[in-house]
This record gives C-alpha cells, sequence and structure tokens, in this order.
C-alpha cells in the first residue's frame, strides 16, 4: 500500500471505529492492520489466526452520526496507530519488542468489543480497506525468490468486503522498477459464510495476476505468491 501506519494516524479522530477478529488460513495464521482507503475517520480491523496468530488490523470510515468513543478507547488507538509507524506493514518483519507492543495493544482493544455478535451486522466490516500491519512476513528465500528485495516493491493491499453477495476480494499491489515502473496486482477472490455469532468461513474461489508483464515475472513462483496470500480458512470477528 502507498499509505502507511503514518497517514493513518494522521486523521485518526474521536468518531473513529473498530472491530478485530481472529483467522486461519491453510497454513498458519495471521495480524494485520489495514484502513479505509477514502476515508474521513479510521477503525481498525484484527484478524488472529488459530495455528500461528495471523493479525490484521483494518480501518474504515466512521459513519455520520456515528457514536463519540471515550477517551480510553481512542487512546488505544492512536498508539496502536503510532506503534505501527515505520513498520512497512511488518511484511519483511518487525523487531520483537515492537511486535509485543503492537500485540498488547490489539488485545486491549478486543477486550474493549462492544458486540459480541458481529456476524448479525456485517455492514460493519464492508467497504474497502488498506492493510497498514500483519504478521504474514516473506523473509530469507521467499523473499529472494520473488524478488521482493530490489526488483519489485509491495504497493497496496487493499480488501473488499462485499457483504451482499457474501464474497471478499484481495488486491496486492506490486511495482517494478527497470520496467518504467510497472505496476500491477495480484487479485484473489473468496466467499465466506456464516459459520457462528462471530466466526464466518473463508473459501478460496480464484486469482489472476495483471498485467501480463507482471505475471511473467512471477509465474516460476506463483504458488509460493499464493500460498502467502490465499485467504482460505475462518475469520472470528472480536471487535466489530
Amino acid at each position: 500500500m502507498a499509505a502507511t501506519a503514518t497517514a493513518a494516524a494522521a486523521v485518526v479522530s474521536t468518531t473513529a471505529r473498530c472491530w478485530a477478529g481472529t483467522s486461519r488460513d491453510t497454513d498458519c495464521g495471521s495480524r494485520s492492520v489495514a484502513f479505509r482507503s477514502t476515508f474521513r475517520t479510521p477503525s481498525q480491523l484484527t484478524l488472529r489466526g488459530k495455528r500461528c496468530g495471523y493479525r490484521r488490523v483494518a480501518c474504515q470510515v466512521a459513519a455520520d452520526g456515528a457514536p463519540v468513543e471515550s477517551a480510553s478507547l481512542q487512546d488505544v488507538k492512536l498508539a496502536l496507530l503510532q506503534a505501527l509507524q515505520g513498520m512497512n506493514r511488518g511484511i519483511f518483519g518487525v523487531p520483537a519488542p515492537r511486535k509485543a507492543e503492537i500485540e498488547d495493544l490489539l488485545l486491549t482493544l478486543e477486550g474493549m468489543n462492544p458486540s459480541p455478535r458481529p456476524t448479525e451486522n456485517l455492514d460493519v466490516v464492508k467497504g474497502e480497506w488498506r492493510l497498514l500491519y500483519s504478521t504474514i512476513s516473506i523473509l530469507g528465500v521467499k523473499r529472494t525468490k520473488l524478488g521482493l528485495r530490489d526488483f519489485i516493491a509491495l504497493g497496496d493491499f487493499l480488501q473488499i468486503i462485499d457483504v451482499d453477495q457474501r464474497r471478499a476480494i484481495n488486491k496486492i499491489g506490486f511495482n517494478v522498477a527497470g520496467l518504467g515502473m510497472l505496476s500491477g496486482a495480484l487479485t484473489v477472490e473468496a466467499s465466506y459464510t456464516i459459520d457462528s455469532p462471530t466466526r464466518v468461513n473463508i473459501q478460496y474461489e480464484n486469482s489472476a495476476i495483471a498485467p501480463k508483464q507482471l505475471f511473467s515475472l512471477f509465474q516460476k513462483n506463483y504458488d509460493l505468491l499464493l500460498s502467502i496470500f490465499n485467504p482460505d480458512g475462518w475469520l472470528e470477528i472480536t471487535y466489530p
């Protein structure tokens, strides 16, 4: 994503709303943080995986007339966004002390959950979200194979949640140096079904990379790339 946690922190306000959760994919779970791509006041979404504790956090525009949050909740959100600054979404690793600080803040935020049955009103999570932080990591040989050291840079990470169609679309952007700054994205589509008052099951459907020039760069290691960003599994919402 072009925007970072720094940008999100700059626009946080007293009407920001949050939602959080726990997720698992086919390999391992993750923590992440994102905000809505166009917004006035951000909120947070957190997801945790069953096996390795994947975390995800997203921010979304607060609706006009949204209730004003307590000072303590605002303080937690601001502290979280500040802790995420300079982390490049955590994809290439996070120092252990900073990671522990972020995890503590997310747990505190989840402890303020106002809605114990979030899947009964999934409208709170619909729309487009931008990733700011994730414990999904691309390190060592994986990073080298995917060309993500100097040649290819990560762009925006977007998730579009369509509540009416019960679908989610993830878009991971890439910018390629040396090819006229070629830009493109991996798009992964999935469907979901409600499993419980707090959980939805997520089913991978298809994926594609565009344009063709970008696909040719990833073609040899496409399975590796998809294994990192495949959303298959479940999502448990712990703070809507």
